[in-house]
């Protein structure tokens, strides 16, 4: 998927003007074969607008072109593109407000709420670094092994946790397994990812996709899809695509990363000097925060050396004395300017190294800015991340490229990595918040090890109910299952209250319910019906095979601008019509576009990608190289597979 944005590319000024007139031209080249209907857009119409008249239809179609626009350019949060889709649909009257809300009333969003919580639990207790002891011990140092159970790993765990869960739990794993190995993290973090996206293709329950199209399938009379139904494939994705990362997709792998100092890696040398305190310096007495060398010369203090040897970590309230040594983070400009203005003398001789900036407690640490965190919008300016948090931040990482200049200014996203100066206890508190993603392992007091028992035993719990009605012939609703999981974490305190809720993500549980009513609109106009007799008309000769090359083509290329639950809940519904007029099974239908769905490697906007983008080092080109070619092959091995166990 792409959490909302076809990336480096829609973003381009060419590409991003010229894709957006071919599908306003394409919809208008649609929309005049549409037959005309009285009545657009009555509820407007009250407030004596002259407003042109358009069929549900083309409103319905017009809305979804506004849609993917918006899903692609990233203006918006995705769930509030959603929430707008289904305002308009209610005040141009295509939806009544009980329609347009039904999405959210379904039981898929209680499902999807509870596994983020089992998942959480499961986290909480250190569960992956158990696991993560165990693959180095299996694997050593061999990258050919450690590639292998990586990827084997991460499918197994995403078939249960989901793909991105699985990414960001194994993330600090995998980079510490590489260091271990003497391997740049780029060898193995990529593989992580795709690992992670296959397996989820395995199970109901292994991406949000899965479970959105089992919950949306059913307004059309079909059954949901079952815990298993989409495993026999699954298996063979991941298979397959192991056997490509490891024959192909890992030659041409990028050796960026490890090996180097974090002071080398992210080329501060030029932004850290050694300033001398002078005589008659006007900062003589003054506390850090009275000399203001922050707001004044654009300066940070880093490290204070007194006396040639004693480290100071620079607290605010820490004054300045003659013949300090100030180890300070600046451009050189402002750095040339302090003898005159502040009695500072620049040292020439100075080295930096990764030992100059870590100190008693202080030391450098790499975190990842992660989907939902608050940082995410902001800047280091406005965050006072200094004041607030009591960490510097020396550099900032953004696919691949460095930012030091101008750094205060920059706005943090999804997948920035940070090179940070501080304590410990300072970093953990943000990473149990979910702000931040250390990438290391965490210390083990801040895991709940004597709950993990009660983690496995609430996950178990959700599994053998929700297979109750295979093993024991009682069915028991995927939430009932789910909530039974939630409500053993809750009791045991495995999970607090008051944690539960941060661990859900409302925003995906938004988008999904939004988009379920949109494609209620889609039914209710006949859009879905018209889209799929356009498609009868000019593909159905080529016969069932190319109509279901057609639709999961066309869902992969919606996945790069729109989330993955969006992309299939929007073919999904044309998709299912287009099967019933030509006289093919549905869900030999329904079942392609739910992986085709899932498989997003092209670009590295899936969130699984872009939690690895940043820590790989990867260029946006690493993942057209690599994910191309293993989208191709999933592609062909999807078009063979899925006739045989869904015959058409």
């Amino acid at each position: 998927m792409a959490t909302g944005p076809l990336g480096g590319l829609i973003k381009q000024p060419f590409f991003g003007t010229f894709g957006s007139h071919i599908i306003v031209t394409a919809f208008f080249l649609v929309s005049k074969q549409l037959p005309a209907v009285e009545n657009s857009f009555p509820n407007l119409c009250k407030f004596g607008y002259p407003l042109p008249t358009m069929s549900p239809i083309e409103i319905t179609l017009l809305l979804l072109v506004v849609a993917i626009v918006l899903f692609a350019t990233e203006k918006l949060p995705v769930d509030v593109v959603g929430l707008l889709l289904v305002m308009s649909l209610v005040v141009t009257g295509v939806l009544g407000v009980g329609e347009a809300v039904a999405g959210f009333g379904n039981d898929i969003i209680i499902t999807i709420g509870g596994l983020f919580i089992l998942v959480g639990g499961l986290i909480k207790t250190g569960l992956v670094d158990l696991i993560g002891r165990r693959l180095h011990k299996l694997a050593g140092d061999s990258e050919f092994v450690l590639t292998a159970l990586i990827m084997a790993t991460a499918a197994l765990s995403a078939s249960v946790l989901k793909n991105t869960t699985t990414t960001a739990m194994f993330l600090p794993v995998v980079i510490g397994l590489a260091a271990k190995a003497k391997l740049p993290p780029s060898k193995l973090l990529m593989p992580l990812a795709f690992g992670a996206i296959l397996g989820g293709s395995c199970t109901l329950i292994g991406t949000s996709t899965n479970l959105a199209v089992s919950g949306a399938i059913q307004r059309y009379g079909l059954d949901a899809l079952s815990m298993f139904e989409l495993t026999p494939v699954g298996i063979v994705m991941v298979l397959v695509g192991m056997f490509y990362m490891l024959v192909l997709g890992r030659r041409m792998l990028p050796a960026a990363g490890g090996g180097e100092s974090l002071t080398d890696q992210y080329s501060i040398r030029d932004y850290i000097s050694e300033l001398m305190v002078l005589p008659g310096s006007r900062l003589i007495g003054q506390t850090l925060r009275e000399a203001s060398l922050t707001s004044e010369l654009d300066l940070a203090i880093l490290n204070i050396i007194r006396d040639e040897e004693k480290r100071i970590a620079p607290g605010a309230n820490e004054r300045i004395r003659m013949g300090d040594i100030l180890i300070v983070e600046g451009k050189i400009g402002d750095l040339l300017r302090v003898k005159e203005e502040v009695g500072l003398e620049l040292r020439p001789d100075f080295k930096l190294n990764d030992h100059v900036l870590e100190y008693q407690s202080v030391e450098l640490f790499e975190v990842l800015i992660m989907r939902d965190s608050a940082f995410v919008g902001q800047t280091m300016k406005t965050l006072r991340f200094r004041q607030t948090y009591d960490l510097t931040v020396l550099a900032i990482n953004r696919h691949g490229e460095t930012v030091i200049d101008k750094m205060s200014d920059t706005m943090l996203k999804f997948g920035d990595v940070l090179l940070v100066q501080g304590s410990r206890d300072k970093i953990e508190p943000l990473v149990a918040d979910g702000e931040i993603l250390l990438l290391e392992d965490l210390s083990a007091k801040s895991m709940r090890l004597d709950k993990r028992k009660w983690a496995l035993a609430a996950f178990g719990l959700f599994l053998a109910l929700s297979v109750s009605g295979i093993v024991v012939g009682i069915s028991i609703p995927l939430a009932i299952a789910v909530l039974a999981g939630v409500f053993l974490l809750l009791a045991t305190k495995t999970v607090r209250y008051a944690e539960m809720y941060q661990l859900i993500d409302f925003r995906l549980l938004v988008l999904i319910a939004c988009m379920m009513s949109f494609g209620v609109a889609m039914e209710k106009t006949g859009a879905d019906q018209y889209l799929a007799g356009l498609i009868e008309t000019y593909f159905g000769a080529f016969g069932p095979t190319a109509v279901l090359a057609g639709f999961f083509i066309l869902t992969v290329a919606l996945t790069q601008p729109m989330s993955n639950q969006a992309a299939a809940l929007v073919v999904l519904p044309v998709a299912v019509k287009t099967a019933i007029a030509l006289g093919y099974n549905p869900r030999t239908f329904v079942i392609a576009v739910t992986l085709a769905a899932s498989f997003s490697f092209i670009t590295p906007l899936e969130p699984a990608c872009v939690l690895v983008y940043g820590p790989g080092r990867y260029r946006f080109m690493d993942f057209v190289k690599i994910g191309t070619i293993l989208t191709i092959l999933v592609f062909v091995v999807s078009i063979l597979l899925v006739p045989v166990f869904w015959p058409f």
